[in-house]
């Protein structure tokens, strides 16, 4: 028997004067409208007002449409930080479609791989990376119709993939087109693909409603304001650029493109445009730390960096510091439209010495205000108590998590298994309920029945002075079981230390059973996101006598 209805749901309901789905893709019209003469787009010498943006995205949205694009069918872009990129994060849901923006540091067997799965029908390509798409379309049956895009600030040569170039496409809309707004905000806007180190990449589809809400949870907690100008150095592919491709917008600020990370052109653009926001992964801190004395410029503001990923070090984060940026520490996945979490910033921090505030600014800290909920589980699914040391996995759930993967409702439901996202990171939470990332549950090694957090070594490993990248995996032991194994990156003019003294250096500063038995001095390997790849370390810890 149905229960009887309340007085506030028997005649009161969702109507178009009261309900609307939501979708980010209205944030552009808005700041369109209320600020029609800002830049809302600087790309070398390009600028383009707002609404100049709104214009070129209607025209983007209607020749999709006028190009057979159906409501529902995936629309690929591969290329880097331009605006095409950007236009295509509306453009694309405007004509109903579904963006897939791919990774340009993939294969060529893994472009071909997504562009079937995704069912790709059109296909933008930057001409950087046109050789490697024309290897990836030679592998498919049925090809998607190819536009290729010349970006002026390009100074290379790539071949041409088709006889249109995205102004000739955009060309053929018009600057009015209205648009297919989705029906219902549960609609798939994007399809992101996960980065595949083992197996084939997952493709993880966002809603409207998750794009839309993460978008405003970053500018909420970045503090994005209409004066703001945010440097693109983190990749407008990744998580859609953790969704602050929509959040800049958000707010009427200005996008800065950047083609690649490079400190030659970062703190040139920091200091020509007044950049006063920019994220990145721990990799970007990393290389604008170590950047040469050439190339540093004295910043004429405090520029305020999200970073995500792998806790950066604590050293990073205070080098950063001293540099003029003041780091926030963000925490999330794909899965999760980007950051879930945020290390929010306490009264008194400031205070601190640079060293404790570091270390407090490197956890992973609280939910989004956009978040449903965050919680650190044990093996039964219960919350583990907040003292900083019991370990568990950090479960996620709310608006902000992803639709669910494509074609795959197997992986769906074991990472939404028991009502939560499961994210597969191990984490403490503190008393100040603040969470502590402390390793991924495949990357703990257990020698000799203890555990070891492989991030807690590497942490102390970031503050030797010639360090400037470490990964600490297990190595199989006959009598340990496992024990560490380190395998660093050493910084220019630091070659001569060994293995030996560094681990010395160690025994100082960390518990003994905690230290590498073994350095391995050289280059890591890194997956096409920058992330070390600790599955081909621990591969290569095994087969070392």
């Amino acid at each position: 028997m149905a229960a009887k209805k309340s007085m506030y749901e028997a005649d009161l309901g969702k109507v178009a004067a009261n309900h609307e789905p939501l979708t980010p893709v209205s944030f552009l019209f808005r700041s369109a409208a209320v600020y029609p003469k800002k830049i809302a787009i600087v790309h070398g010498r390009t600028k383009l007002t707002y609404a100049q943006f709104a214009a070129r995205v209607r025209r983007f949205a209607d020749a999709l449409v006028k190009s057979g694009l159906k409501p529902g069918e995936t629309v690929a872009v591969m290329a880097p930080n331009v605006p095409a990129m950007l236009e295509a994060h509306y453009g694309v849901p405007l004509a109903g479609g579904v963006l897939n923006a791919l990774n340009y540091r993939l294969d060529a067997a893994t472009i071909a791989f997504i562009l079937e799965h995704a069912a790709a029908k059109i296909l933008l390509v930057d001409r950087e990376f046109a050789s490697t798409v024309q290897a990836a379309l030679a592998r498919l049956k049925k090809k998607p119709l190819v536009i290729d895009i010349d970006d002026p600030e390009y100074r290379g040569e790539g071949p041409r993939l088709s006889a249109v170039e995205y102004e000739q496409f955009l060309a053929k809309g018009r600057p009015d087109y209205e648009g297919r707004w989705p029906k219902d905000e549960w609609q798939a806007i994007c399809l992101l693909y996960t980065s595949g180190t083992t197996g084939d990449p997952k493709g993880v589809v966002y809603h409207h409603r998750g794009a839309y809400l993460n978008a405003l949870g970053n500018a909420l907690a970045f503090g994005l304001r209409p004066d703001s100008v945010y440097l693109w150095t983190l990749p407008m592919f990744h998580c859609s650029g953790w969704t602050y491709t929509w959040a800049v917008t958000s707010v009427g600020a200005t996008h800065v493109c950047l083609r690649r990370v490079d400190p030659a052109l970062i703190f040139p653009s920091i200091r020509d445009n007044r950049v006063t926001h920019m994220c990145g992964a721990p990799i970007v801190l990393n290389t604008l730390a170590h950047a040469p004395a050439d190339v540093k410029l004295k910043l004429p503001h405090r520029v305020e960096v999200m970073t995500g990923g792998a806790a950066p070090p604590s050293a990073i984060i205070a080098s950063m510091e001293q540099m003029g940026f003041r780091v926030t520490h963000a925490y999330g996945l794909t899965e999760s439209y980007g950051p879930a979490t945020l290390c929010e910033w306490q009264p008194g921090w400031p205070d601190l010495p640079l060293d404790e505030r570091a270390k407090l600014m490197a956890r992973q800290g609280v939910g989004y205000p956009t978040l449903g909920a965050l919680a650190v589980l044990d093996a039964k699914s219960q919350p583990v108590p907040a003292d900083g040391t019991t370990m568990g996995e950090i479960a996620l759930r709310g608006n902000t998590v992803m639709k669910g993967y494509l074609k795959n409702p197997k992986a769906t439901k074991k990472a939404f298994k028991g009502g939560w996202f499961r994210t597969g990171d191990l984490a403490v939470r503190h008393a100040d309920g603040y969470v502590e990332v402390k390793d991924r549950s495949k990357d703990v090694i257990i020698s000799g029945g203890e555990n070891i957090s492989s991030l807690e070594v590497e942490e102390v490993l970031y503050r030797h002075p010639a360090v400037m990248e470490a990964a600490v995996v297990a190595k199989p032991d006959e009598k340990w079981g496992e024990t560490p194994c380190a395998f660093v990156t050493l910084k220019p003019g630091t070659e001569g230390i060994s293995g030996a003294e560094m681990i010395d250096w160690l025994r100082g500063r960390i518990a003994r059973y905690k230290c590498p038995r073994l350095v391995v001095f050289g280059p890591l390997p890194k997956t096409s996101t920058g992330k070390i790849q600790k599955y081909a370390l621990r591969a290569r810890a095994k087969e070392i006598v």
